[in-house]
């Protein structure tokens, strides 16, 4: 099994093309649903980032307000870093666990569906293939500020707080052109899974995986025979 990391940027499409990969039957972890479940009331990320950012980030039913939060950390990079800090690591942990699932399971490859990507860069050197979804400044604008409600000042404000689009193509080894139709979008979809299901890369993994429960599959016979012995 292999890993691929798909990413893009706020309002240009991932969660479409997310969608578009998991009806063709691919397995996708999800990194911004696993971010949320790991900063479930009571969870260690919950404790640590009501310690650090006060009880009015809380809805009257405990959880964390996503919103409010969120207003906080775009308007400070210090605030930001700090808040990663603390989710990261426990959302790195629980793709693991989804990962080593699927693995088990017999499957080629896995999509992790990851927003700070190369931000981050802590998964980048576990992937064989980055995927970013891009469409032009123009587009991504107009779609922010459709889509939560924003003017024009409040949406550069959240595109600023994130790497340009632009940069992240140039860190990916494939790109999906989302400016145009949805038509258009699942056809790049489309030849994408294509090579992705023709990969060989995933007997790779299978092979080394093999060599690695083989040999300590030996140790634990050595060890055993000595203690026999």
């Amino acid at each position: 099994m292999f890993l691929v990391g798909l990413t893009g940027g706020i309002s240009s499409g991932k969660s479409t093309v997310s969608s578009m990969l998991r009806e063709l039957g691919c397995p996708i972890i999800d990194a911004d649903v696993v971010a949320r479940q790991v900063v479930e009331p009571n969870s260690r990320a919950y404790c640590r980032i009501v310690q650090h950012f006060g009880s009015e980030i809380l809805l009257e039913s405990g959880k964390i307000d996503r919103q409010k939060l969120g207003e906080l950390i775009f308007s400070s990079e210090e605030k930001r870093k700090l808040l990663n800090s603390i989710t990261h690591p426990e959302i790195h942990k629980a793709m693991l666990k989804e990962i080593l699932f699927y693995f088990l399971r017999g499957y080629r490859y896995v999509v992790l569906d990851v927003p700070l990507l190369f931000e981050t860069r802590r998964l980048t050197q576990f992937l064989n293939h980055t995927v970013v979804v891009y469409c032009d400044p123009a587009t991504q604008m107009s779609r922010l500020m459709q889509r939560d409600v924003l003017n024009q000042e409040k949406a550069e404000s959240r595109l600023a707080a994130q790497m340009p689009l632009n940069e992240k193509r140039g860190l990916a080894k494939h790109v999906i052109e989302n400016s145009g139709s949805r038509e258009d979008t699942h056809r790049q979809v489309l030849r994408l899974h294509t090579k992705l299901e023709d990969s060989m890369e995933f007997l790779l993994v299978r092979v080394i995986a093999m060599a690695v429960a083989a040999g300590l599959g030996g140790v634990l016979l050595y060890s055993a025979k000595i203690l026999v012995a």
